[in-house]
């Protein structure tokens, strides 16, 4: 299974990336939402955790393009700040909000990925 960590944070990022990794999935980084696109068509994905504050676009802008393209992939967002509020996430299958523990995005990658 390949998961696309979109997280323009270097530290977010290698934490994803390593921790992910022990548990089995291939994962490829992408900084910005130009690269998340890119990555997105060549690598073919079965999930995409998805950071809604970027440098370049809006995460949720990429949640709509990603869902344009593929409206069964699932899409994690997540986030340091709290926008459950916002209805525009609720497209996406689940919400995180950043932590050091990764227990919560872990357990939901498999529940995600069990649907399949």
């Amino acid at each position: 299974m390949k998961i696309l960590v979109v997280d323009d944070d270097l530290h977010i990022q290698k934490l994803y990336k390593e921790e992910l990794e022990e548990e089995g999935y291939e994962v490829v980084i992408a900084g910005t939402g130009a690269k998340a696109m890119e990555l997105f068509n060549q690598e073919d994905p079965d999930l995409v955790t998805l950071d809604i504050l970027m440098p370049d676009v809006d995460g949720i802008k990429l949640l709509r393009q990603m869902k344009e393209k593929k409206p069964r992939l699932p899409i994690i967002m997540s986030t340091a700040y709290d926008y459950r509020d916002d209805f525009a996430v609720w497209a996406s299958e689940a919400y995180i909000v950043k932590s050091a523990d990764l227990n919560e995005l872990k357990s939901t990658i498999k529940r995600l990925l069990v649907k399949e």
